[in-house]
């Protein structure tokens, strides 16, 4: 897919660049995004030139990850990141998003902001079918997030993510087209209390 911008009511969005290499760089030194989400740890100069300058744009060019730098207004300061990922399982692809926020901008709604227009733009653009949310268990910031955008929390699964190592448990959450009033791109059958069951997805 050809890079898009996206724009909010206080938000710019654009793709992570080369010249965004500083930003990035100064923002990952904060020990709490290095905590809780998959950034490498410590994080090294040649990371952040990694990810802009060759993970984000093999991302957009081969659809396997859409990063977007979340800036205050065209022009402004790096507030956040916010990707989406795409993951395919029985030849169907699956979306997950995940995000960052800047020290000195958390507390304001930008990240909310930001995913409820890049969930808009996945939904009617991509055609996701659902889009998912990933934390490891206490990250009650992501969460807050999350479901301030609509997210509706769906539970806690066992090992589900790999890090350093060490497999942890992560709560998970998920918004439809329908959580924003959008039309789906597939009918969706919710699930019934019928009986026994008799068999699985394989």
């Amino acid at each position: 897919m050809e890079p898009v911008i996206l724009s909010t009511a206080r938000l710019d969005l654009r793709p992570f660049a080369p010249s965004d290499e500083d930003e990035v760089y100064a923002a990952v030194q904060d020990p709490d995004i290095q905590r809780w989400t998959m950034v490498p740890s410590p994080y090294a100069r040649a990371d952040a030139k990694t990810f802009v300058s060759e993970r984000v744009p093999t991302g957009w060019r081969e659809d396997t990850a859409y990063a977007f730098a979340v800036r205050l207004g065209a022009g402004g300061p790096l507030v956040a990141a916010l990707g989406v990922h795409v993951h395919t399982a029985f030849g169907e692809k699956l979306y997950e998003v995940g995000y960052w926020a800047t020290r000195e901008h958390r507390g304001n709604g930008y990240v909310a902001e930001a995913l409820d227009g890049v969930a808009r733009w996945a939904f009617t653009e991509l055609g996701a079918v659902r889009l998912e949310w990933r934390a490891e268990v206490g990250n009650a910031g992501s969460r807050a997030v999350a479901e301030k955008a609509g997210f509706r929390f769906e539970g806690t699964l066992r090992a589900a993510l790999l890090r350093n190592g060490t497999a942890r448990d992560c709560w998970i959450g998920a918004l439809l087209p329908s959580d924003l009033g959008l039309t789906p791109a597939l009918p969706h059958l919710p699930a019934r209390e019928t009986g026994p069951a008799v068999g699985g997805a394989a």
